[in-house]
């Protein structure tokens, strides 16, 4: 995927779901999860083919990165991983998925 530098996360999903990733996946307790698909995948399932970070717009260590997956399936998507402290995402099961 060519690098693109995005302004904004809502503009980077807009564009990645433009791209043929439509799904949008969940790290959950022992599994990531597309949540439109209703599929479950363990991290040796996907790959993640681009990621994006966003700072906070009042606070930079408000972090949120986005990442583009595609599955061994051939199922594309997104993953919002926020880092502030109120964030619902299983991050050992996110850290384990490949870059390509």
């Amino acid at each position: 995927m060519e690098t693109d530098n995005f302004d904004t996360l809502s503009v980077a999903v807009d564009s990645l779901t433009r791209k043929g990733y439509t799904d949008s996946f969940k790290a959950e307790e022992h599994c990531i999860v597309a949540l439109y698909s209703k599929k479950e995948y363990q991290p040796e399932d996907l790959k993640i083919v681009h990621s994006f970070r966003f700072e906070g717009m009042t606070n930079p260590a408000d972090e949120t990165e986005l990442f583009a997956i595609a599955a061994k399936d051939g199922l594309k998507g997104t993953l919002v991983m926020s880092y502030s402290a109120e964030h619902s995402q299983n991050v050992e099961l996110i850290k384990k998925i490949r870059e390509i």
